[in-house]
């Protein structure tokens, strides 16, 4: 069993900014890290407004500019979900109450806050949706480099 692949997803309100960017640096760290048999990860939303579509398009510059790949489309969280991952992460308060109340009972998750891990103490992922430019999405993008980098550090 201790080869068993741990896997991580990553919420967020609608799929489209927050939880594909923190899917895409987890993702990039364990390639980095050469931990790709070990761990695996999706994002999903807690709201149906994106399913289907591709990262707002700030995400997906602010990613390219790191050189980070990332090609996944929005989905809704589900209830298979939390029998089907160890961590799921929230991005904020609200989304931790989301996720929470569609929890089934004995749900293996462990549900957190993805900034509990941020060494800098910022809790609460930034959500750049209704920024007019891009530097919120790259605000977002270091938080969940931080934060996966710290619980990598902690978990692996």
């Amino acid at each position: 069993m201790e080869n068993q692949c741990k896997k991580v997803l990553f919420v967020c309100l609608g799929n489209i900014c927050r939880s594909p960017i923190g899917e895409a640096v987890f993702q990039h760290l364990i390639e980095q890290r050469g931990l790709q048999d070990k761990w695996a990860t999706d994002s999903a939303a807690t709201g149906p407004w994106h399913i289907g579509k591709s990262p707002d398009s700030r995400a997906r510059s602010t990613l390219k500019k790191h050189g980070i790949e990332y090609n996944g489309k929005a989905r809704l969280l589900t209830r298979d979900d939390f029998n089907t991952f160890d961590f799921i992460f929230g991005m904020d308060e609200n989304n931790i109450s989301d996720i929470k109340a569609e929890a089934p009972r004995n749900s293996k998750a462990e549900i957190m806050l993805l900034g509990e891990f941020d060494p800098q103490g910022e809790r609460i992922i930034r959500d750049p949706y209704y920024d007019s430019g891009a530097a919120g999405f790259e605000k977002c993008l270091q938080q969940c480099m931080r934060c996966c980098t710290e619980f990598l550090d902690r978990y692996n």
